[in-house]
């Protein structure tokens, strides 16, 4: 077969696939538009979706923000004059950054930012002697699946615990800690905590076995200071 012949098919099968595909696009126009329209609608609706995200997220650190800027808002100095964002006692501070604390959690609870608002409506509440409304707040972020939160939700629910003579609970929720630890509550951590509960119940072995634990394990950690400290001193 020579060039030119070889050439002229090539362009018969091409004419032939075109035309195919320009009758087939027209025979099937109307599905066609319809999936470049829905295409379309759900790249609308993703841009949407990420922009909505971002919007929400950006107010959310905002609030948050603003809550913790009360938080560790200063106080007032004995005899001088009243200023604004200065607050007179701690139990001020604490109820007027718990307000804030608690809308965020209400209006951004299924974002990070809620949740760690809710942790701090569970700290405030503590503050102010609210025992009940702290441990359901801390409750629901000791059960998260973010653990740096959920450890910290912990430990401030089993300072509930030791608070209103549940040391049994307190120490479970210590072991447990220990036992899956966290970038901010490390099982040293924990486990000082937990001596520092033996202590305080006079089991002063246990409590020593702890420290000693800690110190060797540990060793080039501020809780092994601590643990140092504690078995020199008793």
């Amino acid at each position: 077969m020579d060039t030119q012949t070889r050439h002229a098919l090539k362009k018969d099968k091409f004419v032939q696939a075109a035309t195919s595909g320009a009758s087939w696009v027209g025979e099937h126009r109307s599905s066609v538009t319809r999936a470049a329209i829905a295409g379309l609608l759900a790249l609308a609706v993703i841009v949407g979706g990420l922009i909505f995200w971002n919007m929400r997220s950006a107010a959310a650190d905002s609030a948050l923000g603003a809550a913790l800027d009360t938080y560790n808002a200063p106080l007032a100095i004995p005899g001088q004059p009243e200023t604004q964002g200065v607050y007179a006692t701690a139990a001020d501070r604490a109820r007027a950054a718990n307000s804030q604390f608690v809308a965020v959690a209400n209006r951004y609870g299924w974002m990070r930012q809620g949740r760690i608002a809710r942790y701090f409506a569970g700290v405030t509440y503590q503050e102010l002697g609210q025992t009940e409304a702290a441990e359901n707040e801390l409750k629901a972020i000791a059960g998260s699946w973010d653990r740096n939160l959920a450890n910290l939700a912990r430990v401030a629910l089993a300072g509930i615990y030791r608070q209103t003579g549940r040391d049994s609970q307190a120490i479970e929720i210590y072991n447990q800690i220990a036992a899956h630890p966290s970038t901010t509550v490390t099982a040293s951590v924990a486990q000082l905590d937990l001596a520092d509960l033996y202590q305080a119940e006079g089991k002063q072995d246990q409590a020593r076995a702890l420290w000693a634990h800690v110190q060797d394990t540990d060793k080039q950690s501020a809780a092994a200071q601590i643990a140092a400290e504690k078995l020199s001193s008793k």
